[in-house]
């Protein structure tokens, strides 16, 4: 079970991530720093280009910032090797993408089974079947990806995330690749399983009335971090 009684859960330093090109060097992130309470739901935004993903892979360990760390659930990032991220990602982080990333060989109770069978878990089909059962797939948990339409692929992402009870759940556009009406649902889906499991929640997202659904929301230009909002009370 991942150690969720950090005050904050994520802490980015001074993050700047720089990178060669022809031209010289690129600058994608610049100073960026905040920090995320456990529980919280954050929106990150911002045009085109203005760095929001390679913040997300930063803060998520996925890659290293050129100047700066970031603390993810109490563990300095930057101190760590590659598998010692992994560990960190593996106990307290889980991840929802627009293109799904769904293992086309599983069917979908293996697919959620996958992250629980990986941490260890006593009982993973137990506990994959109920979460499977709670996104609204309990006819369609022996079904295989390509037998899924899109918003089934992106509840079994959702549920495979939500799995092993992270600490951080970090979504990268999730309802990029559905149509508006099942967009709408799936966030839904996402904001329940939020509130019900006080998982810390950290979107990118381009679309404005999800972002603003969001309790912050983090606007990033220019590879720098320009406003932190928070929502009304």
């Amino acid at each position: 079970m991942p150690d969720k009684s950090f005050r904050n859960v994520l802490e980015a330093h001074q993050l700047s991530k720089e990178v060669s090109s022809p031209e010289g060097t690129l600058t994608i992130l610049r100073d960026v720093s905040f920090h995320i309470q456990a529980g919280e739901t954050v929106a990150v935004v911002g045009p085109s280009g203005a760095g929001k993903s390679t913040l997300l892979a930063l803060l998520a360990g996925l890659d290293l910032p050129t100047r700066g760390h970031v603390d993810l659930n109490g563990a300095n990032l930057s101190e760590l090797d590659e598998d010692g991220r992994a560990l960190v990602r593996a106990e307290s982080v889980g991840f929802i993408f627009q293109s799904f990333h769904l293992v086309p060989s599983l069917n979908a109770l293996e697919n959620v089974m996958l992250p629980l069978e990986l941490a260890g878990h006593g009982d993973a089909r137990k506990a994959a079947r109920d979460i499977v059962d709670k996104v609204g797939l309990a006819d369609r948990w022996s079904h295989y990806p390509a037998q899924l339409s899109g918003g089934e692929k992106q509840r079994v992402a959702i549920a495979r995330a939500f799995a092993a009870e992270p600490a951080v759940l970090f979504a990268d556009e999730p309802t990029g690749n559905l149509d508006s009406r099942t967009g709408a649902n799936i966030m839904e889906l996402m904001f329940e399983l939020n509130r019900s499991s006080s998982t810390t929640l950290v979107l990118v997202t381009h679309d404005n009335s999800l972002a603003e659904r969001c309790e912050r929301i983090l606007a990033l230009d220019s590879g720098g971090l320009v406003s932190d909002t928070r929502a009304a009370a």
